[in-house]
């Protein structure tokens, strides 16, 4: 039995070899344009792939229920937006960690928290800037004043870092990082009522 959005398929789990093939076919049915996966669940049990087409070798002979639930991708993107903000209050959590760490001469803790820091902050500019692309209009000179003022932060931050001028890193951490975090936790805001308004057109 499959089952989508609350509503029973007329496809059969049977007639595939694996689950990444019936939610290939589901993905591909009409009622799913412009929507995405947000649950899987396989034999009433969350599913979420361990590594890369791990549904590949789930055969569907060992499934006798599967139910997918999706939500409109306008409405995860306003979801993602208004997470945002949040990413930036941790980032400014982080910033100040590896500050006060590298202050303190832990620099081994400083250096791995540190990397976490730059992780995030790649992945939220890649998620914004996504968004951004998708569903926002405007003032693009402005925001790419913005990125490249945090691009070039994150230069003299790796300056620092293959200095091993530490005392530096902490200053630009304290001094220049966090404001920019609160510069971008006003664009995230900014983009999410901008995406609501697109999507309630």
């Amino acid at each position: 039995m499959i089952i989508v959005d609350g509503n029973e398929s007329v496809k059969s789990i049977s007639a595939f070899e694996n689950l990444e093939q019936a939610l290939t076919s589901i993905m591909r049915d009409e009622e799913m344009e412009g929507r995405v996966i947000t649950d899987v669940l396989v034999n009433d049990e969350a599913f979420s792939e361990i590594y890369p087409h791990q549904a590949e070798d789930i055969a569907c002979d060992s499934i006798s229920r599967l139910e997918v639930r999706s939500v409109p991708n306008g409405e995860l993107a306003v979801d993602i937006a208004g997470e945002m903000g949040k990413v930036t209050l941790m980032m400014e959590h982080g910033a100040r960690q590896v500050a006060r760490l590298f202050r303190e001469a832990s620099d081994t803790d400083a250096l791995e928290l540190l990397q976490d820091l730059l992780d995030v902050t790649r992945d939220f500019m890649n998620m914004l800037g996504d968004l951004r692309g998708r569903y926002a209009e405007g003032d693009s000179e402005a925001f790419a004043e913005k990125t490249e003022k945090l691009s070039s932060l994150i230069s003299e931050m790796s300056d620092g870092l293959e200095n091993e001028d530490w005392i530096l890193l902490s200053d630009l951490l304290e001094y220049e990082f966090l404001p920019i975090c609160a510069e971008w936790r006003e664009v995230s805001e900014q983009l999410r009522q901008q995406i609501i308004q697109r999507v309630a057109q």
